[in-house]
């Protein structure tokens, strides 16, 4: 079910097996088909708040052109995070039919989804599974580093005996989320021959899973978990979805690692469990709030390692971002297969 690919076989059909050093690819595009319903008209494309040559070129790389704002705008690349200036270019150019988001999350967006959600336009598409590939190394960095005790050990000042630290291989990993990080991250942990659980909305098998259920079912699921990965959209669903109730559910030896957002975990309750000894550790890559101020209590929390944010780099997103971008603008002109797109309702 996990099987690892041959050395020179493609990972994904239709994706050629060799890559530069450094590169990543979106492992989601590939699975792109024609929206149905409402399809926005090509056009003009406008990129905001500010100009970059890099998205500029990736739009004409997908056959748009790249123009000004204006009456004949049809589509925006919006590249910041500023909810508020882009509602007001959407009112003041309803002509506007496309918006394609700078990021994976897209929760800073949510009042805007709320104000057009009686509109069948504009598509909302964003970066959603586009960033899998470093995101899920990261998150795979990071479950390696809490089972091998590497938080503590990198603050060691002196020889630590006895070893400590236990292996990946065979390990029972549940992952909440089933997007393209998910199945990344599966792929990674292939060779380690482990046996996955998928939390997600609905119960539809995910492949590659060995088992997938719905998040209300959660508390089922956690005692068995040797990891837990929290790879899910930051929705009111998902919101404080690990409290102290979760946490002691857990194995005292589980790993918890977060890549998604900082508001998916009670960071209290998550303070308190590692300081009172329960889990082997958790590795965060985001907090709430970020930046995760000085002095806070996690920086300190014993077998905790914090890593700012930093699983997918502006060196690692910007080309893929692009890409994304020029998959997306030649969708416009083309068959209408958007890559990311967004479900204003849901939230993600």
């Amino acid at each position: 079910m996990n099987r690892v690919p041959a050395m020179g076989e493609a990972v994904f059909p239709g994706v050629p097996p060799h890559r530069r050093p450094g590169e990543h690819r979106d492992p989601v595009a590939v699975t792109a088909r024609p929206i149905r319903g409402a399809r926005p008209v090509a056009g003009p494309v406008a990129v905001l708040p500010f100009d970059s040559e890099a998205f500029a070129a990736a739009v004409r790389a997908g056959g748009g052109e790249v123009a000004p704002l204006d009456e004949n705008t049809r589509a925006v690349v919006w590249l910041n995070l500023d909810c508020a200036a882009l509602g007001a270019v959407l009112e003041q150019h309803p002509a506007i039919e496309w918006v394609q988001l700078p990021m994976a999350g897209v929760e800073s967006f949510s009042p805007l989804f709320d104000s057009q959600d009686d509109r069948p336009l504009p598509l909302w598409t964003s970066a959603k599974g586009s960033f899998a590939e470093p995101v899920a190394e990261h998150a795979v960095a990071l479950t390696l580093a809490v089972l091998r005790g590497i938080p503590e050990k990198s603050r060691s000042t002196s020889w630590a005996d006895p070893k400590t630290g236990v292996t990946l291989y065979g390990r029972h990993i549940l992952i909440v989320g089933a997007g393209g990080i998910a199945l990344e991250i599966m792929r990674l942990l292939a060779p380690f021959e482990v046996s996955v659980t998928i939390v997600r909305r609905s119960a539809d098998p995910l492949p590659g899973a060995h088992a997938t259920v719905t998040t209300a079912r959660l508390m089922e699921v956690l005692p068995d978990a040797d990891v837990v990965i929290l790879a899910a959209a930051a929705t009111g669903e998902t919101e404080l979805l690990i409290g102290p109730e979760q946490l002691a559910a857990m194995k005292p030896s589980a790993a918890l690692v977060n890549i998604a957002r900082g508001r998916l975990i009670d960071q209290d309750a998550l303070d308190a469990a590692l300081r009172a000894g329960h889990l082997a550790g958790a590795g965060l890559d985001v907090t709430t709030p970020e930046p995760l101020p000085d002095g806070h209590p996690l920086w300190t929390a014993p077998r905790c390692v914090i890593t700012s944010h930093s699983a997918d780099t502006p060196e690692m997103t910007e080309p893929l971002l692009a890409e994304r971008i020029r998959a997306n603008v030649a969708a416009l002109r083309g068959n209408g297969a958007f890559v990311g797109i967004v479900d204003p309702v849901a939230g993600y």
